[in-house]
């Protein structure tokens, strides 16, 4: 069967379209806080797990992120201090596995994960996570 293209009506209605168009406008000029390179802690279920590292990629997918396990924490930035390059993985985890993601960030007098890293290693994790960022197939 031949489905006929004139009579059918968009699945929007074009009122709605224009205004989703102005909300798409709005998301490139006030990107979400969760995007490339932002160091989050990912919190894993089956098994549970947290990492924490830079947003490569995030989706609908899932989240590639440059990092480490958080139990290795303390490991790590003992072998950056005493020389050692950080040995980050780039990680993908399926949407169904996460079970949270947030911001590394200060809580009341608590540093980031960021802040000590920084404060006992003297580099921006930022940049240890940045590696290389060669994307493919994009």
């Amino acid at each position: 069967m031949a489905a006929k293209t004139k009579d059918r009506k968009p699945a929007v209605p074009r009122s709605s379209q224009s205004s989703l168009q102005g909300v798409e406008k709005n998301l490139v000029k006030f990107p979400a806080p969760f995007r490339d390179g932002a160091l989050v802690l990912v919190t894993l279920n089956n098994p549970r797990e947290k990492f924490w590292g830079a947003i490569r990629d995030l989706g609908v997918a899932g989240i590639s992120v440059r990092g480490i396990e958080l139990a290795s924490f303390e490991d790590a930035v003992s072998a950056v201090v005493s020389g050692d390059p950080l040995s980050a993985a780039v990680l993908f985890f399926p949407m169904h596995r996460v079970e949270r993601i947030e911001l590394d960030l200060p809580e009341g007098d608590l540093p980031s994960l960021s802040q000590k890293f920084s404060s006992r290693t003297g580099l921006d994790p930022r940049r240890v996570f940045a590696g290389n960022k060669r994307r493919t197939g994009r």
